[in-house]
């Protein structure tokens, strides 16, 4: 939880394609078995990136597809595979899941934005964890989010949440790629603290969209707007949970203006 002690209201949790598709899938359930610890507690919205990912597959492809409607096709197929795997380790805790995609167009427009708030609201206060994803079967590179850690800003900031955590199968940022010598874990990054001379790799996955960059980029958008973003590997999320001081925080805006 924060790391001050306080129990945040609001947290969403964003979880990374190589995280739970492939062999990793197995994942899911002991990421549910903590989101609902979580749950039971503060009002939670988990971002998942994996459609793609997770159809691929089923449609006997072997890497993701650079096509745009292939991509489109693979994501509506994985998306539905997604969701229940999802809602099958929900069942044992007696949640039960809200899909919701968006693109980038609904939160760039007022009224889009206003009724995704809205909707998401309206679940939380019915005791349902929304799931959100991009909408990637319509969305198109003109109105791409790019990668799920710039949605998942989006979505702390649209539902003022408190804490924004950001897991994939990077357990910290560090100083430099973690081949490279000297690379030492960061541990803490002050808000408006400049990472200047820090180098980042990409992602090691070869099925995600995202990297060490893009989380930087998320974790400052969100820390503008007074949330706290944690960065760390999906099997530290229970340790996280715990307590325990894991991966990378970023401290958030202290007088925040605008959510």
């Amino acid at each position: 939880m924060k790391s001050d002690g306080q129990r945040a209201r609001r947290v969403v949790v964003k979880v990374g394609s190589s995280s739970i598709s492939g062999d990793n899938s197995k994942q899911i359930k002991p990421l549910v078995d903590v989101l609902s610890q979580l749950h039971r507690d503060v009002q939670v919205v988990l971002v998942t990136s994996g459609a793609i990912a997770t159809g691929l597959p089923f449609l006997g492809l072997g890497e993701r597809p650079s096509d745009l409607a292939l991509q489109q096709a693979v994501a509506a197929v994985g998306q539905h595979a997604l969701i229940v795997r999802y809602q099958q380790a929900l069942d044992a805790h007696g949640i039960t899941a809200g899909q919701v995609l968006l693109t980038s167009y609904d939160m760039d427009d007022p009224v889009s934005r206003k009724n995704a708030q809205r909707a998401l609201d309206m679940l939380m206060d019915l005791d349902v964890l929304p799931i959100v994803n991009e909408n990637d079967t319509v969305a198109t590179q003109e109105i791409h989010f790019g990668d799920n850690d710039h949605l998942a800003a989006l979505v702390a900031r649209l539902i003022n949440a408190e804490q924004l955590i950001l897991l994939s199968d990077i357990e910290s940022l560090r100083t430099a790629p973690p081949d490279q010598p000297g690379s030492e874990p960061i541990s803490f990054v002050g808000f408006g603290e400049s990472l200047s001379g820090v180098e980042f790799g990409a992602s090691s996955s070869k099925i995600g969209s995202g990297g060490a960059r893009t989380k930087v980029e998320a974790a400052r958008l969100a820390a503008e707007a007074g949330v706290e973003v944690v960065v760390t590997a999906t099997p530290k999320f229970a340790a996280l949970m715990a307590g325990e001081q894991v991966g990378t925080r970023f401290a958030p805006n202290p007088s925040p203006h605008i959510r």
